[in-house]
């Protein structure tokens, strides 16, 4: 009777111990798999007209640390997209981590398509693209919901060009907000900016392959040397084996020369490349967090 009593006492303990760790699942389980908020378009009131803009946000009044995102010479959206995948996929990721992102359209705004293989371009890297970034801050500092002292940029390719114009000592704001947080450049052409005497007034991370043969490492490495005299901000990533585009999902490795598609560069390769892409993800979140 003795071991009955045990064996049933023992048996009602092991009952209540499970019901209690199934009542402690949290309810965010099902929040898990809540769909991310949709992208919005805002419009910035500029000096030559209206800038274009699709806003990340996350649920909430914040205020929130906030990405300004440039894209690349494609532009931003596609035919039947607001937002190309490679930007969507970066959006939801900082979306993810607590951070609205703001997405300038510096070619849809002013009725232009992709521009990588036009030659006299109207729309420059270090002019107008400048502007619409100091715009996009401008618009931010105007929201509540914005954290003013933790907005940073990030860009790729040609957007990631302008970034480099824009944190440039001169482009400095007279403003007696914060300036930037940090700025994040993923394989910008960096051949200009290296014989200007390059350097940044914030915290700058630079991405580059050592196989991109659309923009140049080496331009980049010899920037950002030339820059660790002026400037202790700067620190440069280049993975071995990347080529050009080497944080895009599921792209396989292949050349884009010939062919008139305005959308991607006249020549090189562009690819995938995962273990950079990873490593890359892991570096931006970390940088963003400083």
């Amino acid at each position: 009777m003795r071991l009955k009593s045990v064996t049933a006492f023992l048996t009602l303990f092991a009952m209540i111990c499970a019901l209690q760790v199934t009542c402690a699942v949290p309810p965010a389980s099902a929040e898990e798999g809540k769909p991310l908020p949709a992208p919005r378009q805002v419009d910035i009131s500029t000096a030559t007209g209206t800038l274009h803009a699709q806003l990340y946000k996350p649920d909430g009044d914040g205020p929130f640390p906030t990405v300004i995102a440039l894209h690349g010479c494609g532009g931003l959206g596609g035919h039947a997209e607001a937002v190309l995948p490679r930007y969507r996929d970066w959006a939801e990721q900082l979306l993810k981590s607590g951070h609205a992102v703001l997405l300038p359209d510096s070619y849809g705004s002013r009725e232009l398509g992709p521009q990588c293989r036009i030659k006299e371009r109207q729309v420059l890297a270090r002019r107008e693209r400048v502007g619409d970034i100091a715009a996009s801050r401008q618009w931010l500092l105007q929201q509540p919901w914005a954290a003013h002292d933790r907005i940073s940029l990030i860009g790729w390719a040609n957007g990631a060009s302008a970034l480099l114009w824009a944190v440039r000592p001169q482009y400095a704001s007279h403003s007696t907000e914060p300036d930037f947080r940090s700025a994040i450049a993923f394989y910008p052409d960096c051949r200009i900016s290296s014989g200007l005497g390059w350097s940044t007034r914030v915290p700058t991370l630079l991405l580059i392959g050592a196989k991109d043969d659309v923009s140049s490492p080496q331009a980049c490495r010899q920037m950002i040397d030339g820059a660790r005299g002026r400037s202790a901000l700067t620190r440069i990533e280049i993975y071995p084996a990347a080529p050009h585009d080497f944080d895009r999902a599921n792209l396989p490795m292949h050349a884009i020369g010939g062919g008139s598609d305005a959308a991607v560069p006249e020549h090189g390769h562009i690819g995938t490349d995962a273990e950079a892409r990873a490593d890359s993800q892991k570096r931006v979140a970390e940088w963003l967090a400083r």
